[in-house]
C-alpha cells in the first residue's frame, strides 16, 4: 500500500510535467498569442528625431505601440509631426490619423487623412505619405491635392519633396488651368 502511494505521487508529478510542457511560452490563457501584442504601450507621447545631434522632427501621438523584435512602432490617435531644417528652424507641420515607424532606419509612413502644411504656404492632402529620415525626403504614390501659396489647387498621383516643401513635384499631374504658362 505504501509502495502504491509513491507510484501514484510520481505518476501525478509526471503527468503534470507532460501537461505543462504542452503550453507554449508565447501563449496566454484563452488561446491568445503573446507574439501579436506590443512590448510597450504609451499614451500622449513625444518622440524627438535627430540627425547628428540636430533636431529634425518632433512626433506627437495619443497612443504608441512598440514591437521590440521587429524594431517597429505604430502610432495612432492624432499623430502630428513638426519638421525642422539643418538650422533647427521649423519648416513643416504634418497631421494624420496614424503612422508607422521602422526604427532600424527611422523610416516613417503617415496613414489616413494626411495633411502637410509648409511654413512657405504649400499644403498637401493625401492618404499616405512616407518620410525617409536619412534623405530628408517625403513622398507618396497615392492621389494628391496640393494648394500653393497663390491658392492654386493642383491634383495628381504621386508626390516627392524635401521636408521643407521648397522643391516638390507631382509625379502624374492632372487637371485644367486658365493660367498662362508665363504667369
Amino acid at each position: 500500500m505504501i509502495f502504491f502511494g509513491h507510484i501514484q505521487k510520481i505518476l501525478i508529478i509526471f503527468i503534470g510535467i507532460i501537461i505543462s510542457g504542452c503550453f507554449s511560452p508565447t501563449q496566454e490563457m484563452g488561446g491568445e498569442k503573446r507574439t501579436n501584442r506590443p512590448d510597450q504601450e504609451s499614451w500622449d507621447i513625444i518622440i524627438t528625431m535627430t540627425n547628428e545631434g540636430m533636431v529634425r522632427a518632433i512626433v506627437h501621438s495619443g497612443y504608441l505601440k512598440k514591437f521590440q523584435q521587429k524594431s517597429f512602432i505604430f502610432l495612432e490617435d492624432s499623430v502630428t509631426v513638426d519638421f525642422f531644417d539643418h538650422s533647427e528652424i521649423h519648416t513643416t507641420h504634418l497631421t494624420s490619423k496614424s503612422a508607422e515607424i521602422n526604427e532600424k532606419n527611422n523610416f516613417m509612413r503617415a496613414i489616413q487623412s494626411v495633411v502637410v502644411k509648409s511654413d512657405s504656404g504649400i499644403t498637401l492632402f493625401t492618404d499616405t505619405l512616407s518620410w525617409n529620415h536619412s534623405k530628408q525626403r517625403i513622398f507618396t504614390d497615392d492621389p494628391v491635392q496640393v494648394v500653393t501659396e497663390r491658392q492654386d489647387t493642383l491634383y495628381g498621383v504621386g508626390f516627392e519633396s524635401d521636408t521643407e516643401m521648397k522643391h516638390w513635384k507631382i509625379l502624374k499631374p492632372s487637371g485644367v488651368t486658365d493660367r498662362m504658362i508665363n504667369e
